[in-house]
């Protein structure tokens, strides 16, 4: 038998449960996986709100990331073995104790990483690599504004822009995580308000904008764009401003931010020559060859490992849900089973 945190019916987090479930068996090309630790993402809160177009219909378990020890395999798997330890991704179904997964979403844990560590990586990692060099074509000298800067995304896109020789402005929503950023080393650090667009201009001194990683939406989504130089591209990958702090959606406010969110006229996009990009995480998973060249790419890069911030045992998983869509949370939020 296994335990998994369900979720019944998406719209609140009251609806995640423990429950008690069959052990499920490694079909030809998968894994079962004992798993160790289980990473935490905003999409894993969206989900459970049912504010996610990717969320699964009727009951489902939610997670995207995890590491563990293989338990068995399933025919026709070769390049693992029971007793290996790994991290891997999956589309839902990481909030459990054992998974059953396809073989080639699983990849061995580096050595000398901790089940902790390797269950934060690949989301986080794949994220700021997609955005940063597939979508965002940074390159050595270029600008890059990163919001958000203090979370699992956010320290790996900061890792990966130096590494190529960008100048990079990190931004925050709270000076408690100043000290994270300029650990980091960045080479800017924007707490966000009211001043944000005149923090922005003095961050810059005089240098083009090329480059923006947004995912908070509203105003900073518009104020963001506004400041982007022509030529330049923004990639938003998420819109934490939507997200409620409470167990359920506030219905008639997130209607009025969605009536005034801001929009995007194509018409205009040629005038003033700027770029503006989704991206989708959910999306690589159904392109198992890419996103393994993609963690090859990252593997060449000196990035160091990741920044597990905060860790909360198997029976508390739903309080650390509530932690990490309160905003207050830096680094990683990792459950241990």
């Amino acid at each position: 038998m296994r335990f998994a945190y369900r979720v019944t019916k998406a719209g609140t987090l009251k609806n995640l449960k423990l429950k008690e479930e069959k052990m499920p068996k490694p079909q030809p090309g998968e894994v079962l996986v004992k798993v160790a630790a289980i990473g935490l993402n905003f999409a894993d809160i969206f989900a459970i709100k049912g504010l996610y177009s990717a969320t699964p219909d009727g009951a489902f378990v939610p997670g995207l990331e995890y590491a563990g020890t293989i338990i068995s395999t399933g025919e026709g798997v070769k390049h693992l073995k029971p007793g290996d330890k790994v991290m891997g991704v999956t589309r839902f179904g990481g909030y459990a104790t054992h998974i059953t997964i396809d073989a080639r979403y699983v990849t061995h844990l580096p050595v000398n990483w901790s089940p902790e560590e390797g269950a934060a990586f690949p989301v986080q990692a794949l994220t700021a690599y997609y955005a940063l060099f597939e979508l965002g074509n940074l390159q050595k000298g270029m600008s890059v504004l990163i919001h958000s800067a203090a979370g699992g995304v956010g320290i790996f896109a900061g890792r990966m822009a130096r590494e190529a020789g960008a100048y990079t402005i990190g931004t925050i929503g709270s000076a408690k995580k100043v000290e994270v950023l300029e650990r980091e080393g960045y080479e800017k650090i924007i707490v966000r308000d009211k001043d944000f667009p005149q923090k922005l201009n003095e961050a810059l001194r005089g240098r083009e904008l090329q480059v923006v990683l947004e995912c908070i939406g509203g105003r900073i989504f518009k104020q963001s764009l506004e400041a982007l130089d022509p030529m330049g591209r923004l990639v938003t990958y998420g819109s934490a401003s939507f997200a409620t702090h409470g167990n359920r959606p506030n219905y008639l406010k997130l209607i009025w931010k969605y009536l005034f969110r801001p929009k995007v006229d194509p018409m205009k996009l040629p005038t003033s020559n700027k770029s503006v990009m989704g991206f989708n995480l959910i999306w690589l998973y159904e392109k198992a060859e890419l996103m393994h060249e993609l963690m090859e790419k990252i593997g060449e890069m000196n990035i160091g490992k990741p920044f597990v911030g905060q860790t909360y045992d198997f029976t508390s998983l739903p309080e650390a849900v509530t932690a990490l869509q309160s905003g207050q949370t830096v680094g990683k939020v990792i459950v241990i089973t």
